[in-house]
């Protein structure tokens, strides 16, 4: 459900489903229902959709356009983005830096998107929206998908007699594959949502989740490079496969975050750590306990020495008598 929001129209990246945003026509559609759309350089509003705007970054979003840029994650995100908060939750995102007196997307020029083969899934996605009631974390293959239009009064293109079906717009722009690569992200997203604010993630959380969806790279170096493998249990060809391919990468940290953050099933620590960290525990207990144990019998001691002094003063008292 990734969808362009203008900034002074305050509305989230993703459309959520308990307001109804008067640029969103009120009609649930399928994937056989028709819109009349097109953009080009032709129409009046040309890139004017490109200006003011928040555009939130996926995981997969920063993945293609640092290749495409050929620059490191870090730097990408350094000179690119900003941070911002994902869907009035606590969790960290960038979101595109504008620039410019028309405070434009940097990646757009009159003649249109410097980009466009790697564009942001925002951008692919508008205007056609999706509803997805499952992306709360439910596992639930069936999920109960329906789209939307949206239809801002600057936008021209509906104007144009272009018709297709939602299933030939999604098709035509791409969408298909950006919505297999960002649902998991979304789902955690989404997830963190519906708990509420009266839960907060902890700094280290916060961290972990911003390196995992915007640097790749750090990620990388976080598994190979400090005593994860030795931690959980990862079998051999997800191993090769994340060290050499971007994208398994990334699928496995949204795996990785769902159980680290929510305890999501599909990761499992190893049972030697388990028993060691049994073992640690048990000797801590061991060790207060053994503590304790002193702490009482000094305080008996301490008790008994006072009781013989009193005693002492009492009998050489009663002598003196």
């Amino acid at each position: 459900m990734l969808t362009k929001q203008h900034i002074d129209d305050d509305s989230d990246f993703i459309e959520s489903t308990d307001k109804n945003p008067s640029n969103i026509l009120p009609e649930k559609l399928t994937l056989d229902s028709h819109l009349q759309f097109e953009c080009h350089p032709k129409v009046s509003c040309f890139t004017a959709c490109c200006h003011n705007i928040k555009i939130i970054l996926t995981p997969y979003d920063i993945l293609v356009l640092r290749k495409r840029l050929n620059l490191p994650a870090h730097e990408f995100i350094t000179e690119y983005t900003e941070p911002t908060y994902l869907e009035k939750t606590d969790m960290p995102g960038v979101n595109i830096k504008l620039v410019g007196e028309k405070n434009g997307c940097p990646f757009v020029t009159p003649d249109g998107c410097t980009v466009y083969e790697d564009r942001p899934s925002a951008c692919r996605y508008y205007p056609v929206g999706m509803a997805d009631f499952h992306e709360g974390g439910s596992d639930d293959p069936t999920e109960d998908k329906f789209f939307f239009l949206v239809k801002e009064p600057h936008c021209k293109g509906h104007e144009e007699p272009k018709r297709w079906t939602i299933r030939e717009w999604r098709s035509d722009q791409g969408v298909d594959l950006r919505d297999e690569m960002n649902k998991e992200w979304l789902r955690l997203v989404m997830r963190r949502k519906s708990f509420g604010l009266q839960a907060t993630l902890s700094e280290l959380a916060k961290r972990m989740f911003f390196m995992a969806s915007t640097d790749l790279d750090t990620f990388r170096k976080f598994i190979f490079e400090s005593s994860f493998l030795e931690t959980y249990e990862i079998d051999a060809e997800t191993i090769a496969k994340i060290k050499e391919d971007d994208v398994a990468l990334m699928l496995f940290s949204f795996k990785y975050m769902a159980n680290t953050l929510f305890g999501a099933a599909g990761m499992s620590i190893k049972a030697e750590k388990i028993q060691k960290k049994v073992e640690e525990i048990k000797s801590r207990q061991d060790e207060a306990l053994q503590q304790a144990e002193k702490e009482y019998e000094e305080l008996k001691a301490e008790r008994a020495c006072l009781e013989e002094k009193r005693q002492a003063a009492l009998k050489k008292g009663d002598t003196g008598n």
